[in-house]
């Protein structure tokens, strides 16, 4: 291996200092274990094989995207841009493969070749462009996720079946993702530690003046880095898709930053020329294991978020304190023992793990199971009022019928929501409740509920390609078109509005969309001046808002898919709303209501939200009694305006 171990300046000091040494060298690996021991000792569902090989599957997109990182990193650079390759590579083999016709073979080409194309775009503009590599991939994440969106016309498309046969298992136990990962993983050990690239990027990182001048091509050699990133960007998007069973163009949103996490977290210096494969691989692994435990736990994924940063401050802070200790690099190609040593401690932290793992499953063995039955409740998202209320109606309904009830935030990661689906799964939870981050992408991991006889109820949203026991929504085309009606009734049939549409690529998004055009077709009198996207978020609805009334000053009415944009476009609009613009939003959230009740929304679609989370609770509660009950329970919407916002209960 090239120059990706450390070893210590300093004498022997003594057994105490032998072990201090140990974990220093090896905190990556030292924190895994305390992990895999805590997480055994806390809960009783995390030392199960099918949970063991979820958190396998869980980390194996994000490892292989780090390993592509791994490259870049250990050469001095940065790459924010993996994340939107790996939509972009998955929504280019989908489109080809299934509007196109491309047989799939040379679909799959064609997206390896995306994530080529662009990391080498990356790599000339910092080598030969001269850009900081934080601005160029920062610029290609956003191009690829346009580019991505464009493709897709902001829609997921169906994957493959012959591909998607990647997101499945072998023998029906030994998930295909996790083989990929390993795979993956040998290839980048290989190529850091056995090839003349390999040794180019530590030099580079190490000092790239000193690699130029003893004649080492840095610019040629920057290409081939971050078009291997792209690569393996390539392979990440693949691998989940084939999860999902569909090319999501918001897939692996922010994936950069944990594939980066990874990476710094298994040793790597983000100064460059240090970095190996299999400490990435841990990295991953420690977010993976984390991950899912927190979410046996039950704990909030606001407060997940908070414990991932400290881990990444703690992995930085132990490379500063293990480089002060006294260890130093060793050098590409010396050290001939560091491998045996590695090997040994690798060797013996699998018997110090696997001897406490097992002796902690004791406390748990004789353990009684709760009486109550376990309920678990997946939500797309509760950065949102909507969601937030129908969490408050699930636990308030959980709480008076002695349900246990875990909550989880997908925070619109479809990925991140089959993670918690397959967590409930493996945990013998009696029953699932599901809000879709995306209906298509929900399918696969609902059918490994059926296939485990978990009753799972879908809220809000249904499941495609699944079976539920029941569908809790109320109908987003129709309250489209409700919304459409109410704002062309308020008008006297003619005006001039725009349409806030929600984030592209969510059901809701298009769904409400989708009513919003229908209830238009019986007003021909009103125009629709602009459609634009603010993706659910009263921030991004004021800016959006403020944007359209530069180029129309003239609008008369404002729709928004969500009351969240609706307020966003009040705050633009400023003394304009409730007067000369007429705003109607969608939910029903309790700001929105404010808001009728001041006059500033005209209306806004509620969908009794808090009715929606009860009534999912109840009936996933008679779904696991073996009580029959309805295939979809309709909760109707109904306009909320001023004259009758105080009968709205929510």
């Amino acid at each position: 291996m090239a120059a990706d171990t450390l070893k210590s300046t300093t004498g022997a000091g003594g057994g105490a200092a032998a072990v201090r040494r140990l974990l220093l060298d090896n905190g990556a690996l030292t924190a895994l274990i305390v992990l895999l021991i805590a997480m055994s000792a806390l809960s009783g569902d995390f030392l199960t094989t099918d949970n063991l090989l979820n958190v396998g599957v869980q980390a194996a997109v994000t490892a292989i995207l780090a390993f592509g990182v791994t490259f870049v990193i250990v050469s001095a650079g940065i790459d924010l841009s993996v994340g939107s390759v790996a939509a972009l590579s998955a929504t280019v083999l989908a489109w080809s493969a299934t509007s196109h016709g491309v047989p799939v073979v040379l679909a799959v080409v064609l997206a390896v070749a995306t994530g080529i194309a662009a990391g080498l775009v990356n790599g000339f503009l910092i080598a030969y462009g001269k850009l900081p590599p934080f601005i160029a991939t920062l610029a290609m994440l956003s191009v690829a996720r346009g580019l991505s969106l464009v493709i897709s016309e902001g829609s997921p498309i169906a994957f493959p079946d012959s591909v998607s046969h990647l997101g499945d298992t072998l023998g029906g136990w030994l998930p295909v993702p996790v083989l990929v990962m390993v795979v993956m993983g040998l290839i980048a050990a290989f190529v850091l530690g056995r090839t003349y690239i390999g040794r180019s990027m530590y030099a580079i990182g190490g000092n790239e003046e000193a690699a130029r001048l003893s004649g080492l091509r840095v610019k040629k050699q920057k290409l081939a880095i971050y078009a291997l990133s792209g690569v393996f960007a390539a392979a990440a998007g693949i691998v989940l898709a084939s999860r999902l069973s569909s090319a999501q163009p918001q897939a692996a949103d922010g994936y950069e930053l944990d594939a980066i996490a990874a990476v710094v977290i298994g040793g790597a210096s983000l100064a460059g020329g240090t970095g190996k494969a299999s400490g990435t691989l841990i990295g991953a692994l420690i977010l993976a294991v984390l991950r899912n435990g927190l979410n046996l736990l039950s704990v909030s994924a606001f407060w997940q978020q908070v414990v991932i940063g400290v881990v990444i401050a703690l992995a930085v802070l132990l490379d500063t304190v293990r480089r002060k200790a006294g260890a130093t690099p060793v050098a590409a190609g010396t050290g001939g023992g560091g491998k045996g040593r590695q090997a040994v401690t690798y060797g013996l932290a699998a018997v110090v793990t696997v001897a406490v793992v097992g002796a902690t499953s004791f406390l748990h063995s004789g353990s009684s199971s709760t009486s109550n039955p376990k309920v678990g409740l997946a939500l797309s998202t509760l950065n949102n009022p909507f969601f937030v209320q129908i969490q408050s109606g699930a636990k308030a309904e959980a709480k008076k019928l002695g349900v246990d009830l875990t909550v989880t935030d997908a925070q619109n990661d479809a990925s991140q929501q089959a993670n918690q689906l397959q967590n409930f799964t493996s945990s013998g939870y009696d029953a699932i409740i599901v809000n879709p981050v995306d209906s298509d992408a929900a399918g696969p991991a609902v059918r490994a509920a059926d296939k485990a006889e978990i009753p799972v109820v879908a809220v809000d949203r249904g499941v495609n390609k699944a079976t539920t026991n029941t569908l809790v929504a109320s109908d987003n085309v129709a309250g489209g078109e409700l919304a459409a009606k109410t704002v062309a009734e308020k008008l006297g049939g003619t005006g001039k509005i725009v349409i806030l549409q929600g984030q592209a690529g969510t059901s809701a998004a298009r769904e409400r969309a989708e009513g919003f055009a229908k209830g238009l077709k019986a007003f021909p009198g009103i125009q629709v001046l602009a459609q634009q996207p603010a993706d659910f978020d009263r921030t991004k609805g004021l800016d959006v808002m403020s944007n359209l009334l530069q180029a129309h000053p003239d609008v008369q009415g404002v729709i928004a898919a969500n009351d969240e944009m609706a307020l966003g476009a009040i705050k633009a609009l400023g003394s304009k709303a409730g007067k000369s613009v007429q705003v109607v939003g969608f939910d029903g959230t309790p700001d929105g209501m404010t808001a009728v009740t001041n006059g500033t929304l005209y209306a806004s679609v509620a969908q009794q939200p808090s009715e929606l989370g009860r009534i999912a609770v109840d009936n996933a509660l008679k779904a696991f009694q073996g009580k029959k009950v309805a295939e979809m329970v309709k909760v109707p919407v109904k306009v909320v305006t001023k004259e009758n916002v105080s009968d709205f209960a929510g």
